[in-house]
């Protein structure tokens, strides 16, 4: 499985990501925010970091750029796509996964872990959990808290992905922290699955993550 890693000026979890994927026993490629053709990838992940520095809204210079019609054309061929927090906020900006994360409720950055239960288990990313499983990762943002117009057609559609177990750190809607396109195969997190991918890291509950895409 040779899995694309998009990096845009601005992003600092790639290596992490990287990392991660190795340890899932996939082959990781590092891929340029110029780069169009993207056919030689089985999937692709949208790391975290500040994409153009965050300018104007986060995600919303990085939405504009070629790698993005190459991410298109992959969703075309059914193949799988993670964003993670950063790569969640550019997902939902191209309208790939629904909904929008925007600032979180108290206006602050938020960098802590977080107990998160997974809600469905039909993505290539959270396949290898049970549903209702609580599993711990970090979260690292300012714009995280989730919003959506039509939240029972993400119900009746298995669109959730991860709620917040317990807190609700930054106010998203029904706590919600990861959400899905209809097919499953598009998935936009807050939390850092690369960051959780070892127990040296004070866990590897984000390493099934890896592992979900490397055995899809």
């Amino acid at each position: 499985m040779k899995v694309g890693i998009i990096r845009f000026p601005g992003s600092n979890c790639d290596r992490d990501v990287y990392q991660a994927l190795e340890l899932a026993g996939g082959q990781p490629e590092y891929i340029w925010w110029n780069q169009k053709d993207l056919s030689q990838i089985d999937a692709v992940v949208i790391p975290g970091g500040f994409s153009y520095g965050d300018y104007l809204r986060a995600g919303a210079i990085a939405a504009i750029t070629p790698v993005i019609e190459g991410i298109k054309s992959l969703v075309k061929d059914e193949k799988p796509v993670l964003g993670i927090c950063n790569g969640a906020q550019i997902l939902a900006e191209v309208g790939l996964v629904p909904g929008v994360f925007t600032v979180n409720i108290n206006s602050k950055f938020i960098c802590q872990w977080t107990d998160l239960k997974v809600e469905t288990t039909r993505t290539p990313f959270t396949s290898m959990y049970k549903k209702g499983e609580i599993i711990k990762m970090p979260i690292a943002h300012a714009e995280g808290r989730y919003y959506v117009d039509y939240i029972q057609e993400l119900k009746d559609n298995d669109q959730i992905v991860l709620k917040f177990a317990s807190e609700n750190p930054n106010g998203s809607m029904e706590a919600i922290t990861g959400v899905c396109d209809q097919t499953g195969l598009i998935c936009a997190v807050m939390p850092h699955p690369e960051r959780a991918s070892l127990t040296i890291l004070g866990s590897d509950d984000g390493l099934k993550f890896f592992k979900g895409i490397v055995n899809y």
